[in-house]
């Protein structure tokens, strides 16, 4: 890890640690936008520490920009950083600068087209995330990529499982300027990139809970931990976070390399399936409490529930994962397995 990433990571723990408590999540559940824990992470330059100096970011690369997503993930962070990362790469990309405060991007589900003619946009992008507190929308059109302002557009909100705005978006009407070329797969691939990486965040935080807890809680004189099931229990949960980190990971040093090969297709696909099943024996372990909104568990498992059907589902990339093996041919297996 380089002086920089290091720099990085350790700001947004001591961040995050200091600011991103419950309370604070609980709250932006409920509407309340965490303006000051967004204003300390933007004035430390990490909400754009992918975007290069030139274009108005930090100057890292997208692998810093990824591992601060995984950290804040293990706070539940209740902010657009993932859409804001995607958006700020996008832009950087097109070589157009990007605009201050968060971001969020569109379409992010398949089959949604925006149309782009005569400056005009029309069509609709559904499950669009934090679009009613976006400071633009980056919208990947059938022209290219434009930087739309969201009091352009007609904006119904809603939200998913966790509490967390999915905004459908109308853009019948809306001005827009094309700041340069995107493919709609980009999105949909980078969308999965940081998905993976977010879930892979919230599993660390909760078997770091979930080791707490059974170490705090006792039961019939000793504490749960002693518990020859409930020590089986945490070592499945320990091996679905290790086997899903380490795949986020690959992704991330595959994408900062600039050869994703399958690495986000398996990343998607490995930590969607630990998703469930960490999920699962995190609130075994818990019990009764685990359930409960006073407890903190719920932010994190109802956010993997959510960003594990985001961009793709497990028998997508599943099913992704076979197309491109048979593309390589039965003669390129050892060689492409080796890629992932």
């Amino acid at each position: 890890m380089n002086e920089m990433r290091t720099l990085i990571l350790d700001t947004a723990e001591r961040i995050f640690r200091d600011i991103c408590d419950q309370a604070l999540v609980d709250k932006a559940e409920k509407g309340e936008w965490p303006a000051g824990l967004w204003q300390t992470l933007e004035e430390s330059g990490l909400t754009q520490a992918s975007v290069p100096e030139e274009r108005g970011g930090a100057g890292g690369t997208i692998g810093d920009g990824l591992y601060f997503l995984k950290t804040s993930s293990r706070y539940v962070a209740p902010l657009p950083l993932a859409e804001t990362l995607i958006a700020g790469v996008l832009l950087a990309e097109a070589g157009a600068d990007v605009p201050a405060g968060p971001l969020t991007i569109a379409p992010v589900r398949k089959g949604e087209v925006i149309e782009f003619s005569d400056g005009k946009l029309s069509g609709t992008a559904s499950r669009v995330p934090f679009a009613h507190g976006a400071s633009a929308i980056i919208v990947a059109t059938s022209a290219g990529l434009a930087i739309v302002d969201p009091e352009s557009v007609k904006i119904d909100r809603d939200k998913s499982m966790a509490g967390e705005p999915r905004d459908t978006v109308i853009f019948d009407g809306a001005s827009a300027t094309i700041v340069g070329s995107v493919s709609p797969d980009r999105i949909w691939e980078l969308g999965a990139l940081v998905r993976s990486v977010q879930m892979a965040g919230a599993l660390e935080g909760i078997l770091a809970m979930s080791v707490q807890y059974v170490q705090d809680r006792k039961q019939f004189g000793r504490t749960l931990s002693k518990f020859q099931a409930v020590q089986q229990s945490l070592a499945a949960m320990a091996g679905q976070v290790a086997a899903a980190s380490s795949a986020a990971d690959t992704a991330i040093e595959a994408t900062e390399a600039g050869d994703t090969g399958v690495a986000i297709a398996v990343a998607k696909a490995r930590v969607g399936e630990a998703a469930g099943i960490a999920a699962e024996l995190a609130h075994q372990a818990h019990g009764a409490i685990g359930f409960t909104h006073e407890y903190a568990l719920h932010q994190f498992t109802r956010r993997l529930w959510a960003w594990r059907d985001e961009f793709g589902g497990e028998p997508y990339w599943q099913a992704e994962i076979g197309r491109q093996v048979a593309r390589a041919g039965a003669d390129n297996l050892w060689k492409f397995a080796s890629r992932t």
